[in-house]
């Protein structure tokens, strides 16, 4: 169980904590722990030590309660009004009575828990999802403790604990290294450096960023290669890791653009019901007067009408089976969305910020260069797969001729860097390549198999000893025996292990390789390394490095077998410090280029975002020129553009920050609170930004973000649980997917919007007008008694049986253009703009005139003289606003865009108008819903009628729309 979050619970400050050791000397925080640097702490004084800083573990939220999100629903504007109609439709039900059902009051009770429902399923499902992608493995260190090594978890770990390093462990918290062999750390999820960093145990001279503390490791971080032992000087929350936890829990995550928008309509419509119900209530009161409680009743019925006329009962439903629609086809493009509302805010991102390691990238080190005395060669494929081949000038190098100087140079360069590295390349129950050890060393190992040397080089040569890397050195050696040769002169009792020759195989920085080597190898032939050829080797060492290539040597001796014995200690074994000595009079062979290659796919993934008007900024904690090669390659920067660093933003203030988020597409060498930094100054700028990411360091920028995107499978869980969405194949190009997607549900809800905002407000209006209107209509003086032109409950009927069917069917609208040839919409831009506010009341106003000229045509009295009763002239007032309604789906479709273009795409809206056609004969014959709706039976000529009357929504829409595209000419 984590700590809790609350503060009381949050465990006292480690007495490390807060200080800078990498100036400090090992003994110096030894003595500082209180702790042995041989024996480690005793068990008695570690679980001392464990009750009074607690455990070591990230202080987390409590999870949400099911019973919480539930209720979490509830909290909405439209939900709001919903729930004020219940209590009205209540109130009057009591004052009649309380005679029968309340099925005003019944039937939206029902609409709003059904919406809640499913609201709560869809993120019950998401959270499952999310969990099913968590590592349930508990993380277990090696500590020293009484003087023995033991395994411990690693939430028992305390300040002062001896924490031994080797090869695949994890590290369970920040600590001082007090010793380090070949030690290096990946660290790529706290910092985002894709290589592997090389540890040692000097003491720093100056404060260093955290990606260059060299003589710490941290918790979360894992070891890639070496051993080393190390001090605990910090747990829990006061880790680095701790230190991102609380600044994610300082991150508030911003509602999204649709959120907003729907929350600001609530309001409106709110105020618009108040408003509208207050001035047809005092009109009626002074009108006709109020003298007793039945008066008072039927004036507040009208007042519950008109709020039931103006709140779209169906819309929080609609729109939640709409997004959850989103959210599954989402899934089925490996894209899990853990809110609702994020679905569509992907479609108004206006720039995507990518971290760069693991994202943009394989996180996959790849050897792509070859260079030696002869020439260069390319390395084909990327990845750890084998899939490739090394080209001498486009053909492999094992079809060229045996004799040409440069097959011979890469062979020995491929086969000895495999040699001197000790990464193993192999493939998982999933069929998938993964390396255990340095993913650098791995490129070596690949490109071998890739030249199909594999095999040759295993039947020669096998390695023996080891002089290995330090960061000191930058190189490491290995003796291998060669067992094509042999020393003829060697004595039988030298203690060579090996049945041929000993040859000593070096790899490391070339310049640190140089100033071991004295020879140079061109074919199969061996000259003096000259001071042209040193200067060779460093223009070939710059123009790589200019790429972002990392770079390294190889170079080899052979050795005699004496040589070999004078490295080999008085118990026989090789004595590595001494095997130092060997180190000289190299022969140089050649230098190699390794990069961690971006994804091919995501080249074509950035043009589209480009296209769609979206900017793909990367940022990432790795070297400025690393990130600008893969910008470069990407389409992210152009040639020329630099790149904004971290120490460079800290000099920034708030405006020079937002200046530089304008123009900077590179943002390299970052912290956490840097990247969130540029987040929030985008934001300011008035984007709307998905922030992707894969790290621990990405977890406060991905919560800051309008849509937070995490990689699901070499992300880690904070990420996860800060972002918004998941990638559950770490696929770059399912956010353009995505973004896709997110435009096409916007494009749908505001058609659906469209069309039950122009329906509402053509009840409100035909309801409002009615009342004021009674007289002219022919609606006045029956039974003394206030007439209203629709029931409440034939309103429910509209807004929840005839309304939703086709507003679902638009939700799921195909695409009918290529929505990312535009550019995204402004976060200043409402969903609902005033153009469309114009549509909608335009709609709106036809909708009720030609409803009220129904009721005017079958009542006596009013500008047409009519001779039925008035449950028929509301019954044909009724229908004709229905399948007005329906005549508005098609209209609804697009803004401009006739409603007789791509008439039949939609499958969904043809039915739904059908089902609301056939439903409103069923409500209008037969007795059973008659009694339930107030209705009458109608004749042929009536339906007729209504039909021709509800047509002149379709008309009058096609006829805006004509001079809408006049004025766009």
């Amino acid at each position: 169980m984590a700590q809790d979050a609350d503060p009381q619970h949050v465990a006292a400050a480690t007495p490390a904590a807060g200080r800078d050791w990498t100036q400090a000397a090992a003994e110096d925080v030894v003595r500082h722990v209180a702790t042995d640097p041989d024996r480690g702490l005793s068990a008695a004084e570690a679980a001392g030590r464990l009750g009074a800083y607690g455990p070591n573990e990230l202080a987390t939220a409590p999870p949400e309660p099911g019973w919480r999100r539930f209720l979490r629903q509830f909290t909405d504007p439209l939900i709001y009004l919903l729930l004020a109609a219940v209590a009205v439709s209540l109130l009057v039900w009591a004052v009649e009575g309380a005679a029968g059902v309340p099925v005003d009051a019944a039937v939206i009770s029902v609409i709003v828990v059904f919406n809640a429902v499913l609201g709560h399923v869809q993120e019950a499902r998401a959270a499952d999802a999310v969990a099913a992608l968590q590592d349930l493995t508990a993380v277990t260190v090696s500590v020293v403790r009484d003087g023995r090594t033991e395994r411990v978890p690693a939430t028992d770990l305390v300040p002062g604990d001896l924490l031994v390093l080797a090869e695949g462990d994890s590290v369970g918290a920040d600590a001082r290294l007090l010793s380090a062999s070949s030690l290096q750390v990946a660290e790529a999820a706290l910092t985002g450096e894709s290589v592997p960093v090389t540890k040692s145990t000097a003491v720093l001279e100056a404060a260093v960023p955290l990606g260059d503390r060299v003589n710490m490791v941290f918790k979360g971080t894992a070891v890639t290669q070496g051993v080393g032992r190390a001090v605990v000087t910090a747990t829990g929350m006061d880790t680095e890791m701790g230190h991102i936890a609380a600044l994610l829990a300082g991150t508030e995550r911003e509602p999204t653009p649709l959120t907003r928008e729907l929350d600001g309509i609530g309001r409106t419509l709110g105020i618009a019901v108040v408003v509208i119900a207050v001035v047809v209530m005092a009109a009626i009161a002074f009108t006709s007067g109020v003298s007793s409680l039945q008066d008072a009743v039927d004036v507040l019925l009208v007042g519950v009408s008109l709020a039931v006329a103006a709140v779209p009962e169906g819309l929080p439903a609609v729109l939640s089976v709409v997004l959850s629609l989103g959210v599954q086809a989402m899934s089925r493009r490996h894209a899990i969305v853990k809110d609702l509302a994020s679905v569509e805010t992907l479609g108004s991102a206006s720039v995507i910020c990518s971290d760069k390691t693991g994202t943009l990238t394989r996180n996959e080190m790849t050897m792509l260069k070859v260079r030696s005395s002869s020439g260069e060669s390319h390395v084909t494929g990327v990845g750890y797969a084998p899939g490739g081949e090394v080209l001498l000038e486009g053909t492999p190098l094992l079809e060229n001729d045996p004799e040409l100087d440069l097959r011979e140079e890469d062979i020995v360069v491929l086969a000895g860097g495999t040699l001197a590295s000790d990464a193993e390349v192999r493939q998982d129950e999933d069929g998938h390549w993964v390396v255990v050890g340095d993913p650098t060393e791995a490129a070596f190992v690949v490109a071998e198999r890739k030249a199909g040397l594999s095999g040759m080089r295993e039947a020669r040569f096998e390695r023996v000893a080891e002089v290995p890397f330090t960061s000191e050195r930058k190189m490491m050696s290995v003796i291998v025996d060669d067992r094509d040769h042999t020393d003829p002169g060697a004595p039988a009792d030298a203690g060579w292990p090996g049945a041929g020759r000993p040859v000593l195989v070096a790899k490391g920085a070339p310049d640190v390789l140089l100033r071991h080597c004295t020879r140079v190898r061109t074919g199969l032939e061996v000259a003096p390394l000259t001071e042209a050829d040193r200067a060779a080797v460093a223009a070939d060492v710059e123009s790589m490095s200019r790429e972002a290539l990392r770079t390294l040597a190889v170079a080899y001796r052979p050795l005699t077998v004496l040589e070999y014995a004078g490295a080999v200690g008085p118990d026989g074994a090789f004595d590595a410090g001494a095997g130092l000595a060997l180190e000289q009079d190299l022969i140089f062979v050649g230098t190699v280029g390794i990069i961690d290659p971006p994804r091919s796919e995501v080249a074509e993934a950035v043009a589209q975002a480009r296209r769609a008007g979206i900017r793909v900024v990367m940022i990432t904690g790795d070297h400025p020129a690393t990130a600008l090669r893969i910008a470069q390659d990407l389409g992210i920067a152009h040639a020329g553009q630099g790149a904004v660093t971290g120490p460079e933003l800290d000099a920034l203030d708030a405006a020079q920050l937002r200046a530089a988020a304008r123009r900077a597409t590179v943002f390299a060498r970052v912290a956490p609170e840097h990247k969130l930094r540029i987040v929030e100054a985008l934001q300011a700028e008035g984007h709307v930004v998905a922030m992707t990411g894969d790290g621990v360091n990405d977890a406060p920028a991905l919560k800051k973000a309008d849509i937070g995107v995490a990689m699901g499978i070499t992300g880690t869980e904070v990420s996860k649980e800060a972002a918004a969405m998941i990638l559950t194949d770490d696929d770059f190009t399912t956010i353009v997917a995505a973004v896709r997607q997110g435009r096409v549900i916007f494009g749908n809800v505001r058609k659906f919007l469209r069309y039950l905002l122009s329906s509402n407000t053509g009840e409100v209006l035909t309801m409002f007008l009615g009342v004021l209107l009674a007289g002219f209509l022919g609606l006045a003086g029956h039974d003394d008694g206030i007439v209203v032109p629709l029931l409440a409950t034939q309103i429910l009927w509209i807004n929840l049986i005839t309304d939703s069917g086709p507003a679902l069917a638009m939700g799921v609208d195909p695409e009918a253009e290529d929505v990312m040839a535009g550019p995204p919409r402004g976060v200043r831009d409402r969903v609902v703009d005033g153009r469309m506010w114009a549509g909608i009341l335009w709609t709106g106003l036809v909708m009720a005139v030609v409803t009220l000229f129904a009721i005017d045509l079958h009542l006596p009295g009013g500008l047409v003289e009519g001779a039925e009763t008035v449950e028929v002239a509301r019954t044909a007032a009724f229908t004709t606003l229905v399948f007005a309604q329906l005549f508005n789906a098609l209209n609804s479709r697009s803004e401009t865009v006739s409603a007789f273009h791509r008439l039949f795409t939609n499958g969904w809206l043809w039915a739904a108008i059908a089902f609301g056609a056939v439903t409103q004969v069923l409500v209008v014959h037969l007795p059973l819903l008659q009694g339930a709706f107030g209705t009458a039976a109608l004749g042929w000529d009536q339906w007729l009628a209504c039909l021709a009357l509800a047509s002149g929504v379709l008309w009058s829409g096609e006829l805006r729309k004509v001079v809408l595209r006049a004025r766009a000419a």
